[in-house]
């Protein structure tokens, strides 16, 4: 792009540029553009609709920002549930190559776990007395005898 230039005498500054000319305008250019029309006394109109300008430029802006950023998340959502749906439909056909039917692989799992426990709770019937039995030999029997090393470790202590 080229920039424009507006001569004011002998010194360079912008005079009166329309608003397609601002964007082409360096910041020197315009801060000195408005520090001659602030002179005049009508450059504090001027500088309130500038601002005014530049707040709904700024808004604008967010607004385009926001949906912007509401289109992608709804993009990428569409991209997370089709591939979802691509990764479910290998996971079921590979369900029903390897072992038929879910129902049927839930109904062999629901046996075989049936069958463990009924093994495990016939051993704990043939072994429930056996366990009690051990429990209170341990508990009654107690040895009166004092371990050597016990008596050895005491004589050098009080020796």
């Amino acid at each position: 792009t080229t920039r424009k230039i507006y001569r004011s005498g002998s010194s360079i500054a912008p005079t009166q540029p329309t608003n397609q000319d601002y964007n082409s305008l360096s910041p020197l250019c315009i801060q000195s553009y408005l520090v001659q029309k602030m002179n005049n006394g009508s450059g504090i109109q001027e500088l309130m609709a500038a601002e005014t300008r530049a707040s709904q430029i700024v808004a604008e802006a967010r607004i385009g920002r926001g949906d912007r950023m509401k289109q992608a998340k709804a993009d990428a959502q569409e991209l997370i549930d089709a591939y979802r749906g691509e990764k479910q439909a290998e996971f079921n056909n590979m369900v029903l190559s390897k072992g038929g039917s879910e129902g049927n692989a839930k109904a062999k799992l629901q046996a075989e776990t049936n069958n463990e426990i009924q093994l495990m709770q016939g051993q704990f019937q043939r072994n429930a007395q056996k366990a009690v039995d051990v429990l209170l030999s341990k508990c009654c029997e107690v040895s009166l005898e004092v371990p050597t090393a016990r008596i050895r470790s005491t004589q050098k202590l009080y020796g």
